[in-house]
């Protein structure tokens, strides 16, 4: 079933036609939510509101993009905006006692490079954190997404030599942060 044939049978109230777009597209939701929060269980609330969004907006999907961009479109606004809430905001403190707790109570030997890995992880998270919104954006995109400069360009609505820019600043950003620690 193409996009248009599933929209049309969602819009007719075909429950099967949603659960399919849902089937289709519910781990790139998930995962673009999870890149931007690095939480996985919110990451997945968080993308239940995109379907809920998704199918409460699509009578207004104008088939000027492909789905799936309007699909990362929404989720990237989502978990940007959960980010920004008072919410978000006490979930990322609470994730990161606990995981400084989990750490603590396993000191084994065996572990160590995992534990490591972990906390470089960690570093990159939040140096990615801290960048200004749009370079965040793109970088997750890119880096995380996979997406090409293209597709980038169409969920942010910016252009081509926009999204260049944007993934050079992201960079250099990243190499000061890095370098001034």
């Amino acid at each position: 079933m193409g996009e248009k044939e599933m929209i049309k049978a969602i819009l007719e109230g075909d429950q099967k036609a949603f659960k399919l777009l849902v089937d289709t597209y519910q781990l790139m939701v998930v995962n673009t939510c999870h890149a931007f929060i690095h939480d996985r269980d919110e990451a997945e609330d968080i993308a239940q509101d995109v379907f809920i969004q998704v199918f409460e907006s699509l009578g207004k999907f104008r088939f000027e993009s492909k789905l799936s961009t309007w699909l990362y479109r929404i989720a990237v606004n989502r978990s940007i905006n959960h980010c920004k809430s008072p919410r978000g905001r006490a979930i990322k403190v609470d994730i990161e006692s606990w995981k400084q707790q989990e750490v603590a109570q396993s000191v084994e030997m065996p572990q160590q490079q995992l534990l490591e890995e972990q906390e470089q992880l960690e570093l990159l998270h939040r140096a990615i954190d801290r960048l200004p919104e749009n370079q965040r954006t793109a970088l997750i995109l890119n880096k995380y997404e996979e997406l090409s400069y293209k597709e980038i360009a169409e969920v942010m609505g910016i252009t081509l030599s926009s999204v260049e820019s944007l993934l050079f600043r992201a960079k250099n950003n990243l190499e000061k942060i890095f370098n001034t620690k």
